[in-house]
């Protein structure tokens, strides 16, 4: 059976990695995203690496006007139509504190945005009866830290939308995969420091799709941060609150 994977936040390093792995399947794939000649640029490549087909569109998650058109070229595929959301922004905390009005354009780009597009493309996957969404939230969005607060927050926020989608979904064959990297080489961790274990999108990518093909409904990548979040999560909070992390 023929399938659609829309990929929001294509232009990201784990995006990019993950469109190569399924064009190489022969996937439809609709690269969403801000940057269009980047997109489209992305497209062509993909095509070459076996993909059914390749089309890019504008995505802002800022910008609900941006979202229908996504929907409706969905719709136009045959087959099962699936999506994966790599959108997201991290400010440095510190810049955050210096300014909250970047509060708002975290929580929309990290929660609000994709949420609200999940939520207009839920009944089309009900219609279909199938299809996958992976939703990439964040081991920062396990537990409230000093360094990353309110990106962890908004991450939170999504990790429990993803957790009500894939109640709703389930119920029509479809299925919801949330996904937790920790440290992963892209453009939104360059530079941050104490960075350590970082792992290569590609490598990324590939654990995605085996959790996608196993109908995994939790995924830390690499798998040892989870137990490295079950640590950090069991700090009772009298000293959790003194660290600096």
């Amino acid at each position: 059976m023929s399938e659609t994977w829309i990929i929001l936040g294509a232009t990201s390093s784990m995006a990019r990695a993950f469109g190569r792995a399924v064009a190489e399947r022969g996937a439809t794939v609709i690269l969403a995203g801000r940057d269009m000649d980047d997109l489209k640029g992305a497209a062509v490549d993909l095509t070459a690496r076996g993909a059914e087909a390749a089309e890019a569109v504008r995505f802002d998650a800022r910008d609900p006007a941006t979202f229908g058109p996504i929907i409706e070229k969905a719709e136009a595929q045959e087959g099962v139509i699936n999506a994966a959301v790599f959108v997201g922004s991290m400010p440095e905390q510190a810049a955050v504190d210096s300014d909250p009005a970047l509060i708002e354009g975290t929580v929309t780009d990290s929660y609000i945005g994709p949420a609200r597009f999940l939520h207009m493309l839920a009944p089309v996957m009900e219609a279909r009866a199938g299809g996958t969404v992976v939703g990439i939230g964040s081991v920062a969005g396990d537990r409230g830290r000093l360094s990353n607060y309110v990106y962890g927050s908004a991450k939170a926020g999504f990790h429990t939308y993803l957790a009500g989608l894939r109640n709703r979904l389930n119920r029509s064959g479809a299925h919801v995969v949330t996904v937790k990297p920790g440290f992963v080489d892209t453009a939104m961790t360059w530079g941050i420091e104490g960075m350590f274990l970082v792992a290569d999108p590609a490598d990324v990518a590939a654990e995605i799709l085996k959790a996608v093909e196993k109908k995994k409904n939790v995924i830390y990548t690499p798998f040892f941060w989870r137990i490295i979040m079950t640590i950090i999560k069991s700090v009772p909070e009298p000293i959790f609150k003194k660290l600096s992390i």
